[in-house]
This record gives structure tokens, C-alpha cells and sequence, in this order.
């Protein structure tokens, strides 16, 4: 009874269907419009496709026509006791085959779930009594993403799919870069929430582009600067490792180039070692000129280490220990000890060295599956991903787009599989989008994200795409390996406690019905300030639950250029001061000539 058309052309995976005049269903009922499923019976098979294009235009000759339909043939549901679904065509269709609408117990055939690794995202948008199953194994293991401006529950996704994921995977560990601290309440007691107040990240483990990134806020380092970095920093690996295997007294003097160390080696060393050698080399120099290079080096460094927004990889910087093991563990759940997925907060970080703390997270994640022959799988997912792996090269920071890059290209062999996030998905790497064989795309109205969108999916989907501009709110076109065939589904309702909030509130100040006077200035200022104060950090009410891997210290000694001794107060000279320019003598050693008048 629902027989509504026959096939009047066949083109590879393209077909014509002409629209009967005499169906036994009114047009307004057949709802046969754009993105609609259909079956085509066959011989052997149904064949499942998608209506693509409806026109009245090249009707065919003939009074029994009223319009014309071209379809995508996606896939097959073969017969028998137990009917199953296989994506691509085997069998043909011919010409006159009968035209019908899907039933649901057909749409449930196709997405039926096929093992244990499926889990439930919502419905189907044709049917909402169907439910829309995605593969797990097959979204982890080749990647995914989801795409969506804002405002249109991409958050709200994210945190859907990630619970789904813990439930149907206890054993799989999730690391989340949440760029805007919105998914700190999302997972419950199953995630450890980390921030710049919790979190240790010694500066050792940076390899040598990222601490120049930190020592010079983002900019470009000075070449002569980072000539003498790139000398010093094995060589202070070099004595902290000789200082651990041996008697503080003995210690040689450590030939760098027989160290055995590299800049980027992650072994510890300490930043007075560090300074040490700096010092040490300044001093040698006789040019007044060439120390400033040294003397501004050195500034740096104690510039960034007695800052309190950096204690998070600076405290304890001359104490030394190799920590390496411990870090990885609280980082990355090894083991997890009930809380498989770590919630990495980067909204309290100094925006300086953000792009290079992502660099450190993401390279040590694939570095780590790779030596560990991916024994212990890990999913890491990048929230606002265009801002760490951008397309301008000439933005951005170089090694987190290196480091994002490898795990996009390799890491599905060490176990390390990604999942990117984004609102402007023509502002990421196509190269790293590419290799995300799943993707989720909520509603997007730039012309150059769409575009993007279209050239990575494949043809049979990409008539789907001219939905993307109108999609409702949390309505999604997913593509790819982890859904069986590219639908337009309906994320379902998220629980209120694990809906994304943002963190950025202020909780200590009136609330808006008060009105705004200057208590309520005062109280944002005094956060403001807090944020560079350790003292107001460990005091932070927002933060009272959180643990603390630090207590207010002491500052440490600042390095200060060697005064000269003091001296005597001298007499008065007459010819001295006359011979001066004549002699073109360097005043200090030139007081050494003094002779005082008797």
C-alpha cells in the first residue's frame, strides 16, 4: 500500500524514480521530499536509498508519472530469517522495479546494533520511534569529529557522546582539553578535573621549542639567545644526571658533546644548573656589549620562574626529581582507580604558554602509546581543535599541530585516537580532518566551512550537506564508519548534571537583580588581581574543592648582576681626570691608576 513509484533509469550508484500518479497514497501523505529514505525492491534484495532530488521537470512521457526523483543507492537489506544489512549494491535494480517508503521495522534493520560496542545517541529524524546506534569501535579506531557553530548543542554533544563512551568502554581513558571550563560537572566522579591549581607539569618535560615558547611568551626567540639554550640545557641534564649517580664532591666538569642528551631528551634538570652555566659563560666574556645577551637570558628565565601563574611547572624547579612516571600516571589514568578520563581546564592558563601546554599533553599521549605498543588505549579529545592544529600556517603553534598531527596519522596503530571539536572546521588542517572517518555536523552557515565539509565526505552523502544550514538544535547529519548509513538524526536529552556550564562565573560578587555598584567593581577587580597571586589562589572560594599541589611560597632569589665592592671614598685628583680621554682607558680599570694627591 505504500508503493509510490518505479524505477525508470539506472546510473552506477544513481537512479531515476518516477513518482506514480495513480499511487494509492496522496502526495501530501507520500512525503517523498529531499533526504527521505525509500526501498527499491529486487529479486533478491531490498535496496535502500535516498531521495536526493525531486522534480517535475523531465517527466517521462506518460500519464501515470506526475514527478520524478533521483536516489543514492547506499545499501542492501538481504532476506531470510533474520534480515541484515550491508552497505554498497550487489544487485542492481531494473527498470520498472517497485518504488516504496521504508518502513521502520526496515529503518530498524539498518540500524540495529550488530555487538556490544554500540551505543544509543538519539533518533532518527525520519522516524523518531527508530533509534540511532553508533559503532564505538569503528568511530574510536579511525577517528572522529564534531563540527557546529555556536549555539546549535555541540557542547551538549560532546558530553552525550563521551558518557555514552565511558559507559560502553570502562576500560578506555579519556583526556578532554576544555578550552573553556564547561565540562568540569559533566562526568561525575568518573573524571579528575585538572587546572593550572592541581595540576603538575614540570618545565624538564617541555621539549626545547616549547620552553622557548614559554621563556618568550609566544614570540619569536632571539637567535643568539636560544644558540645559548640549545647549549646549557644538555649540558644541565648532563650534571643532574651525574649529581644523582654520584658524590656532590668529585664532580668533573661534563663535556656537552659527550652528555649523551638532546634539547628535547625528557630528562630533569634543574634551572639553577641552568643559570649556573649561563653565569658561568657571561663571565668569561670580556666585552661588555656581548654580556647583555646573557644578563637578558637570565631575566627571562627568573622572570617566568617567580611568576605565580607559572607555579604549575616551575615549583620546586631547583629541588630536582624525576617525576616523569608519576606525572603520566595522574595525567593519563595509569591506572585509573574508578576515574577513567582526565578534564583538562585551559581557561586558568596564561594565555602565553596555552598552545605550548597542549604541545607537551598531546606529544607525551602519543609518545607514551608508542612505547607502550598501545597496551592501554587512550581517546584524546580536542575541544576548539582550529585553534591548536590551524590551516594558516603562519599562526598557531607549529609543534601542537605537529603533535595532533601524528595522532590523526598514527595513532590508531599505538592505540591513541582522536577527537576533534570545532566551530570553524575551514580554519583546521585538512590534512588532520582527513583522517577522521566519522564525522558529526550540527549546523553551520559559513560557506567555507560547508565547502570543507563537502570535500570530506563522500558523494553519496554529500547531498545531505544542503541540510547543514538548517539544522535545528541538536540535529545532526552524521557520516562515516561509525554510523551505518549517513542520516540525519536527533542527539537525544542530556541528564541537567551532565549539561555544559561554564566555570567563568563569578560567585562572590551580587548577582545582576542587586545591580552593579562599586562593591561589585571591587569584588571582579579583586579576582582580577587574584589571578597572579598565589595567596588569592589557594584562598579562591570557586576552587575550595579542588586539590592543591602547592602552598604559597616564599619568593625565590631573583639573580642580580654582581655589584662592585666597595670602595673607599678617594681623594680628589687633578691630573688623572685630564688623562682620561686622551688614554681612551675603560673607567673601571681606570680607578685602579688613581693617585691621590698628597
Amino acid at each position: 500500500m505504500t508503493s509510490f513509484g518505479r524505477v525508470i533509469s539506472v546510473r552506477g550508484s544513481l537512479a531515476r524514480v518516477g513518482l506514480l500518479a495513480t499511487s494509492h497514497m496522496p502526495m501530501s501523505e507520500m512525503r517523498a521530499t529531499v533526504g527521505r529514505f525509500i526501498s527499491i525492491r529486487c529479486a533478491s534484495s531490498t535496496i535502500v536509498a535516498m531521495i536526493t532530488d525531486v522534480t517535475t521537470e523531465d517527466v517521462p512521457t506518460s500519464d501515470k508519472y506526475v514527478a520524478s526523483a533521483g536516489v543514492d543507492l547506499l545499501g542492501e537489506i538481504l532476506g531470510g530469517e533474520r534480515p541484515k544489512f550491508q552497505r554498497g549494491v550487489t544487485n542492481y535494480p531494473t527498470i520498472g522495479d517497485t518504488v516504496d517508503l521504508i518502513t521502520a521495522q526496515e529503518l530498524r534493520t539498518v540500524y540495529a546494533p550488530s555487538g556490544a560496542d554500540q551505543i544509543n545517541v538519539g533518533t532518527l529524524q525520519q522516524d523518531r520511534s527508530v533509534i540511532a546506534y553508533v559503532d564505538v569501535e569503528e568511530m574510536l579506531s579511525k577517528h572522529f569529529a564534531i563540527l557546529g557553530s555556536t549555539g546549535v548543542g555541540k557542547s551538549t554533544g560532546v558530553s552525550l557522546l563521551l558518557n555514552e563512551i565511558l559507559k560502553a568502554r570502562p576500560n578506555l581513558r579519556l583526556f578532554l582539553l576544555d578550552v573553556h571550563n564547561e565540562y568540569g560537572r559533566c562526568f561525575g566522579d568518573k573524571a579528575l578535573v585538572l587546572n593550572p591549581r592541581n595540576l603538575k607539569l614540570p618545565f624538564w618535560l617541555f621539549n626545547f621549542e616549547e620552553i622557548v615558547d614559554v621563556l618568550f611568551a609566544g614570540r619569536p626567540g632571539v637567535p643568539e639567545e636560544l644558540d645559548i639554550l640549545a647549549e646549557v640545557i644538555p649540558m644541565a641534564k648532563g650534571i643532574y644526571t651525574q649529581y644523582q649517580n654520584a658524590d656532590r664532591i668529585g664532580l668533573k666538569r661534563i663535556d656537552p658533546k659527550q652528555v649523551g642528551f638532546t634539547v628535547d631528551t625528557p630528562v630533569p634538570y634543574r634551572l639553577q644548573d641552568l643559570v649556573s652555566l649561563i653565569d658561568e659563560r657571561m663571565g668569561k666574556l670580556e666585552n661588555r656589549s656581548s654580556r647583555i645577551i646573557y644578563h637578558k637570558l637570565i631575566s627571562r628565565i627568573d622572570t617566568v620562574k617567580n611568576d605565580p601563574r607559572y607555579a604549575f611547572m616551575f615549583d620546586n624547579a631547583n629541588v630536582g626529581g624525576d617525576t616523569m612516571a608519576e606525572v603520566i600516571s595522574h595525567l593519563f589514568r595509569l591506572p585509573a582507580n574508578g576515574r577513567p578520563m582526565t578534564v583538562m581546564q585551559l581557561a586558568g592558563f596564561p594565555a602565553e604558554v596555552v598552545d605550548s601546554v597542549v604541545s607537551v599533553l598531546c606529544r607525551m599521549a602519543f609518545d607514551f602509546g608508542l612505547w607502550s605498543d598501545g597496551v592501554s588505549p587512550l581517546l584524546f579529545i580536542c575541544e576548539e581543535a582550529h585553534r591548536y592544529a590551524s590551516a594558516d600556517r603562519n599562526i598557531g603553534f607549529g609543534p601542537t599541530r605537529k603533535a595532533i598531527s601524528r595522532i590523526a596519522k598514527e595513532g590508531r596503530k599505538y592505540g591513541v585516537y582522536l577527537g576533534l571539536v570545532t566551530q570553524r572546521p575551514a580554519e583546521l588542517d585538512a590534512t588532520i580532518i582527513s583522517q577522521c572517518n566519522t564525522l558529526f555536523s550540527m549546523r553551520l552557515a559559513n560557506d567555507r566551512d560547508q565547502a570543507l565539509l563537502r570535500s570530506a565526505v563522500s558523494d553519496a552523502a554529500a547531498n545531505l550537506l544542503s541540510f547543514v544550514p538548517s539544522l535545528g538544535t541538536r540535529e545532526v547529519l552524521a557520516f562515516g564508519e561509525g554510523v551505518a548509513l549517513p542520516t540525519r538524526l536527533r542527539f537525544k536529552e542530556v541528564p541537567p548534571h551532565q549539561l555544559p556550564r561554564s566555570e567563568a562565573t563569578i560567585r562572590t560578587v551580587p548577582s545582576v537583580s542587586a545591580g552593579h555598584d562599586m562593591h561589585f567593581v571591587s569584588a571582579v577587580l579583586e579576582r582580577w588581581r587574584g589571578a597572579t597571586s598565589q595567596r588569592e589562589v589557594a584562598n579562591d572560594p570557586t576552587f575550595a574543592s579542588a586539590p592543591r599541589s602547592f602552598e604559597p611560597r616564599a619568593p625565590e632569589p631573583r639573580y642580580e648582576p654582581r655589584p662592585a665592592e666597595p670602595r673607599a671614598p678617594e681623594p680628589r685628583t687633578v691630573e688623572a681626570p685630564m688623562l682620561q680621554p686622551s688614554l681612551g682607558l675603560d673607567p673601571d680599570r681606570f680607578s685602579l691608576l688613581k693617585k691621590p694627591l698628597r
